[in-house]
């Protein structure tokens, strides 16, 4: 099902998310569900959309749903970073769609999480997919990019 994605201003975006529990996993099967489709429904309208964090529908749970060339599903995730490499970006999000917002994030960082059979996984990710999974690990925490934003004057419309 599409669900309505929360925009800026929402004040349940700031909201931390709560970990999930291996008795939630049907429940949370379902949740994936939904952030597919709202994913997808995204894509269609912008043309853009790697990743979604399911507190971006009002979920308030500790999972995060990647599509690139196959789906991806993080519970639980736990973000680590290799080195103090950093990088600028121009970040967007579904929660401001019209909004760049210039931002500093990791070059490099490894994600250890539970895939949707709640088995431990890690991922080591460099570059654009890093930068993704930082911003929708953000999401997790109730940070949004304008939060990091590098200056007063880092922000851009589409």
């Amino acid at each position: 099902m599409i669900r309505e994605i929360l925009l800026l201003g929402n004040e349940n975006l700031y909201d931390v998310s709560s970990v999930i529990e291996e008795k939630e996993l049907e429940s949370i099967k379902e949740v994936v569900s939904d952030l597919h489709d709202t994913l997808m429904d995204f894509r269609k309208k912008y043309g853009v959309g790697r990743a979604i964090a399911a507190p971006q529908i009002g979920v308030f749970k500790r999972l995060i749903y990647m599509y690139i060339d196959k789906p991806v599903v993080f519970i639980n995730p736990v973000l680590s970073f290799k080195d103090d490499e950093m990088m600028e970006v121009m970040d967007d999000c579904m929660s401001f769609p019209k909004l760049l917002v210039k931002v500093e994030r990791h070059k490099r960082c490894v994600i250890e999480f539970m895939d949707i059979d709640f088995n431990d996984r890690k991922i080591e990710l460099e570059g654009d997919l890093s930068e993704l999974l930082q911003h929708e690990y953000d999401h997790l925490d109730g940070i949004l990019a304008t939060m990091r934003a590098i200056d007063n004057k880092s922000f851009y419309c589409r």
